[in-house]
């Protein structure tokens, strides 16, 4: 793909993105986990027990979720990197072992 198309694909990324703001300026766009909590209250639903705590702000919330997120990311990064470090520690020791035979 040349510089063109790469231009046309980041205005139709942009436009994406602007137009829901653009037409609709004065929504409130929320998450879908609002309007799951709302759907299943407006039915009845009873909570079991409440939660032990609650964070002080949405923002609070937002960073822990975050914290959690990236500690997952972390964990599956390192697992990733050990595995693809053994097939290369494979791939290595094959390879000296075909010039061993070859000398």
């Amino acid at each position: 793909m040349n510089a063109k198309h790469y231009a046309i694909l980041i205005i139709v990324v942009v436009v994406l993105f602007a137009a829901p703001l653009i037409l609709f300026p004065a929504a409130e766009f929320s998450g879908a986990d609002s309007s799951a909590e709302q759907a299943i209250s407006d039915q009845g639903y009873k909570p079991w027990f409440s939660p032990i705590w609650t964070p002080p702000s949405s923002e609070i919330e937002t960073l822990l979720f975050s914290v959690q997120a990236a500690i997952g990311a972390i964990i599956i990064g390192y697992f990733i990197g050990y595995e693809r470090g053994k097939r290369a520690q494979k791939g290595t020791k094959s390879k000296t072992q075909v010039i061993a035979k070859i000398e």
